[in-house]
C-alpha cells in the first residue's frame, strides 16, 4: 500500500487512464508521456521502457528519456542481461540505490555513452501476470536513493503502460478483423455461377477434383472470361470454405504500394506508415489468397511470393520478424506467362510453383449455351436495381448476341445488359438496345479486336449518338448520359469525336 496519496500523483494517472481510455492513436506517445510523468514523480534524470521481445529473447528500447535518451534507444540487450534481465526473469520489481558494486549491472552501454548509472529502480510491465517488458527510472535527485513509495508509483505506471499496450494491441486485431470481414463481403457476396455449356461444366469437374487439395492452381484465359468465379468455386469446395477468401488484382495496385498490400508493413516503415499493418497473406491465414493478373506481379515482388509459396513465410515491410501462413494460392492472369519467362518480364522458378494445376477458361464465344442464360440473369439483375420491367429479349437481340464475338467476354455481356436496361423502354430488349456492332463475328475481326478497342468504339459511337440527338450541346449531351460535362468535354477530346457534318 502506498504510505500516502500525493494530489499531484494521482491527477497525473488520472489524466492518462483518460488517455488510454479513449483509444489513444499514437501508442508511442502515450507511453513516452507515461514515462515522462513516472520520470518526474519519481524526480529521476533519465527513464526507459523496455519491450520483450520473446522470439529472440531480447528487450528493446522502446521509450528512453534524459539526455542520452536517443543514443540509448538503438540498443538490444539480451532478456538475461542487466538489471532490466533480471527484472524479467523474476518478474519482480527492483530497487538498486549503488548501481557499481551490483553484479547485474551491464555496464557496457553507459560507457559507451558515457553515462553513469548510480541508483536504478525498475519493475516488470505485466499482462496477465506475462511480463512483457521492463520500466526503469535511473539516478534519483539528491543523495537519497529511490524508496518503496517510489517503486510503488513506478508499478502503477507499469500497469498503465501495459494497458496502454493492450489497446493497441486489440485495436490492431480489430483493424484487421475488419479488414478481413471487408475483403469476405467483397461485392456483397461470391459470384453466382451460371454454367450451361459442355465445356465449362467439364471445367468444374476438375475444379471439384483440385479444391480438396492444398495444390496451387493457375486459371488461364482472356479478360472477363470468369477466372474470379472459378477461384471462388475452388475455395468454396475446399476444406478452407469457412476460412477467408482474400482477392488481390495485382495490375490495380501501384508497384510502390503492392509490397505492404500483400505482406503488411511495421509502424514507420515508410512516410504515412503510421501504425502496424497485416498484409492480405497474413489475412489468408488458414483461407486462400487469389491472386488476379500475376503476370503484372513487378519482378522485385516475385521472388517473395516464391518465398511465401515454396516456405509459408515472409517478412512485414520495415521488420525483421518472419511470419509463418497457412495459405492457399490460386493465381489468375490473361497473358502467355511462358512468353512472359522467355522475355526475362517473369521468373521461370515462380511459374513452375504457380503452374502446379493450370486450367483454362474458354472465352465466351467458344460456350454460346452459356450466352442466353447470363443474359437472361444479367437482366433480372439489372431490372431490380434500375427499377424497370422487361418481359426478356426480342427474338433478334438473342440472334444478334450469338452471333457476336464477345471480346470482353462475360464482364462486356454484362455491360452490354446493364446499358440496355438503362436505354430500353419497351416491354422487350430489343438488338438496338444492346449496341452491339454491326457486322461483328468474323475471325478476322476477332483477332483484332481487343476489349479496350471494343470499348472505346462503344464509347465513341454511343457518346457520337446522343450529342446529334441533342444538336451537339454539350451540356444536355451530358445531362443525358448522367455524367459531368466536364468529363464529356474530356472523353469528346480523348476519342477524338466530330462531327460527321
Amino acid at each position: 500500500m502506498l504510505s500516502k496519496i500525493d494530489v499531484n500523483k494521482f491527477k497525473t494517472l488520472i489524466e492518462i487512464n483518460s488517455l488510454i481510455n479513449s483509444n489513444y492513436k499514437d501508442t508511442n506517445v502515450l507511453l513516452t508521456k507515461i514515462m515522462e510523468s513516472a520520470t518526474l514523480l519519481s524526480d529521476a534524470q533519465a527513464s526507459s521502457l523496455l519491450l520483450l521481445n520473446k522470439e529472440k529473447n531480447a528487450l528493446h528500447f522502446e521509450v528512453a528519456l534524459g539526455s542520452k535518451g536517443e543514443q540509448i534507444k538503438k540498443y538490444t540487450i539480451k532478456s538475461t542481461e542487466g538489471i532490466a534481465g533480471w527484472v524479467v526473469q523474476n518478474n519482480k520489481a527492483i530497487i538498486v540505490n549503488d548501481v557499481q558494486k551490483d553484479n547485474r549491472h551491464l555496464s557496457s552501454i553507459g560507457e559507451e555513452i558515457n553515462y553513469k548509472s548510480e541508483t536504478i529502480m525498475a519493475v516488470p510491465m505485466r499482462i496477465k501476470d506475462d511480463c512483457i517488458g521492463v520500466l526503469e527510472v535511473i539516478n534519483k535527485n539528491g543523495n537519497e536513493g529511490f524508496s518503496q513509495d517510489d517503486i510503488e508509483w513506478l508499478e502503477i505506471f507499469a500497469n498503465q503502460a501495459a494497458l496502454a499496450i493492450v489497446n493497441a494491441k486489440n485495436m490492431e486485431e480489430a483493424k484487421g478483423e475488419i479488414q478481413n470481414l471487408q475483403e469476405r463481403l467483397h461485392k456483397d457476396q461470391y459470384n453466382t455461377v451460371i454454367i450451361k455449356s459442355p465445356c465449362l461444366l467439364e471445367k468444374m469437374e476438375i475444379i471439384d477434383k483440385v479444391a480438396k487439395t492444398d495444390s496451387s492452381v493457375l486459371l488461364l484465359g482472356e479478360s472477363g472470361a470468369g477466372k474470379e468465379i472459378f477461384a471462388e468455386q475452388i475455395h468454396l469446395r475446399s476444406p478452407r470454405r469457412n476460412a477467408a477468401f482474400i482477392r488481390v488484382n495485382c495490375a490495380a495496385l501501384p508497384e510502390g504500394l503492392l509490397e505492404s498490400e500483400l505482406f503488411g508493413h511495421v509502424k514507420g516503415a515508410f512516410t504515412n506508415a503510421i501504425a502496424n499493418r497485416k498484409g492480405r497473406f497474413e489475412l489468408a491465414d488458414n483461407g486462400t489468397i487469389f491472386l488476379d493478373e500475376i503476370g503484372d506481379l513487378p519482378l522485385s515482388l516475385q521472388a517473395k511470393i516464391l518465398r511465401v509459396i515454396q516456405e509459408r513465410k515472409f517478412e512485414k515491410v520495415g521488420s525483421d520478424i518472419t511470419i509463418t501462413v497457412n495459405v492457399r494460392i490460386i493465381a489468375a492472369t490473361n497473358k502467355d506467362l511462358e512468353e512472359q519467362v522467355e522475355n526475362k518480364k517473369f521468373r521461370q522458378d515462380l511459374y513452375y510453383r504457380l503452374n502446379v494445376f493450370p486450367v483454362t477458361i474458354p472465352p465466351l464465344r467458344d460456350r454460346p449455351e452459356d450466352i442466353h442464360e447470363l443474359a437472361f440473369f444479367f437482366l433480372d439483375k439489372f431490372m431490380k436495381e434500375t427499377k424497370k420491367q422487361f418481359e426478356g429479349f426480342t427474338q433478334d437481340a438473342l440472334k444478334a448476341m450469338l452471333a457476336y464475338p464477345w471480346p470482353g467476354n462475360v464482364r462486356e455481356l454484362q455491360n452490354c445488359v446493364e446499358r440496355a436496361c438503362v436505354m430500353g423502354m419497351g416491354k422487350f430488349i430489343r438488338r438496338e438496345d444492346l449496341f452491339l456492332k454491326p457486322g461483328s463475328g468474323t475471325e478476322t475481326e476477332i483477332n483484332e479486336r481487343n476489349l479496350k478497342n471494343a470499348i472505346n468504339e462503344f464509347k465513341t459511337g454511343f457518346i457520337l449518338k446522343v450529342l446529334e440527338e441533342n444538336n451537339w450541346n454539350q451540356t444536355e449531351t451530358a445531362r443525358a448520359l448522367v455524367i459531368q460535362r466536364t468529363y464529356l468535354s474530356r472523353l469528346i477530346k480523348e476519342l477524338n469525336i466530330t462531327s460527321k457534318e
